[in-house]
């Protein structure tokens, strides 16, 4: 989670629609396997890692990020959560990249320097914001070098050396809310303002929109249609 958005939402990060539809989604997502040890790249806050560790199997996990001030470590759910400026090699069986592919100008040679880390078997996680025809002034606010296609995550993820396991776009629901939105700012020349697009809402507003997302993961795994994010789950061999 960008540390730019969790300043924002505050004490809302934990209830907020779009962080916990994305996490219902990861879980989704990660059905079928049963991960114990995670390396969390650009983790930020933390927010996908304390999820799993709470509500999954997941025994530890270790957030990486430049961003933070030094090293630390916490106990979530009595289980180890580390957090780290840098790392070496770890045993790590799923790395998530939770939205940070985006923010670097080489995307495939962090995507391959984090393989080189982890053992062969390791799955990988990855979401990207989606469609380059959406980018706002979101995008520069969290200082976005783009967006992405499906095919491009896939082709991405393959050019890494990476087996794709599953891939589809996710938050088609709120699809058009977003589109008509990005399309008005557009319209009355407010597209360019570096402003982070989430923001608190009243319970009401928060529940409908987490009620939508909801409503979509049945159909999570087949949507190769349209959505905000892209979600990519993958193999090293």
């Amino acid at each position: 989670m960008d540390l730019k958005e969790s300043e924002i939402l505050g004490d809302q990060v934990n209830s907020h629609w779009y962080y916990t539809a994305k996490a219902q989604a990861l879980r989704c997502m990660l059905t079928q396997l049963m991960p114990r040890h995670l390396l969390d790249v650009g983790a930020g806050s933390g927010f996908f890692s304390r999820h799993l560790l709470v509500s999954t199997a997941a025994e530890s996990a270790v957030c990486i990020d430049p961003n933070y001030a030094g090293d630390s470590d916490e106990c979530v759910d009595n289980k180890p959560l580390h957090f780290r400026t840098k790392l070496a090699t770890i045993d790590a069986d799923l790395v998530l990249l939770m939205d940070v592919l985006e923010h670097v100008d080489d995307d495939l040679g962090l995507l391959r320097e984090y393989i080189d880390k982890v053992p062969s078997g390791a799955h990988f996680f990855i979401s990207v914001p989606a469609f380059q025809f959406l980018w706002s002034g979101h995008d520069d606010f969290l200082e976005h070098k783009r967006r992405y296609t499906l095919a491009q995550v896939e082709a991405l993820a393959r050019s890494a050396g990476l087996t794709l396991v599953q891939s589809n776009y996710y938050f088609l629901a709120v699809f058009p809310i977003a589109a008509c939105i990005r399309l008005l700012q557009r319209l009355i020349g407010t597209s360019q303002i570096k402003k982070s697009q989430l923001s608190r809402h009243h319970p009401l507003v928060n529940g409908i929109l987490r009620a939508l997302c909801w409503l979509e993961l049945p159909l999570l795994r087949s949507n190769r249609l349209a959505g905000l994010s892209v979600f990519c789950l993958a193999q090293k061999p």
